[in-house]
């Protein structure tokens, strides 16, 4: 396991700021790397998978029309579900993930298109990425830059 988890953690400890988690093709990788690491339970509120398009709308909030007019694969709908579920759980700090994990392409986009974000309740952060390799390597490679986002924005 990598550093990061245990240091997004730490940082949001040190700030009296709790965390939630919206996953789409991370099918829950982030939150159960969050929960491998011991007292996570001190900051971290919980996850949602919303792996379904239509779930992002009816569980995360994000704006329908957006969904319709950019598909769910958008980095305005990977902000859009860090804030929707920073408000939904009651957290300080939302962290998302949002792509195509493959092998097959969804609405035009290839595998591997990723877009993770992390509000809090200073800024708005996010981060588009063209990640190489299978599945396992692409959801992987995605629950890691999230992780690496987060750590960056809370800062040490």
């Amino acid at each position: 396991m990598s550093a990061a988890p245990a240091a997004v953690l730490d940082a949001a400890a040190r700030r009296g700021w709790s965390l939630a988690v919206a996953e789409s093709l991370t099918g829950g990788l982030v939150t159960a790397t969050l929960v491998d690491v011991p007292g996570a339970s001190r900051v971290l509120r919980g996850g949602v998978v919303a792996y379904a398009t239509e779930l992002k709308a009816s569980v995360l909030g994000v704006d329908a029309a957006l969904l319709a007019a950019r598909g769910a694969v958008d980095p305005e709908v990977a902000v859009a579900m860090a804030a929707g579920v920073r408000q939904r759980l009651g957290a300080d700090v939302g962290l998302a993930t949002t792509g195509v994990a493959g092998p097959d392409q969804q609405d035009g986009h290839a595998p591997g298109t990723v877009h993770v974000a992390v509000v809090t309740p200073e800024a708005r952060h996010v981060r588009s990425l063209d990640l190489p390799g299978d599945r396992r390597d692409v959801r992987a490679a995605a629950c890691a830059a999230v992780l690496s986002l987060a750590a960056q924005v809370l800062g040490p």
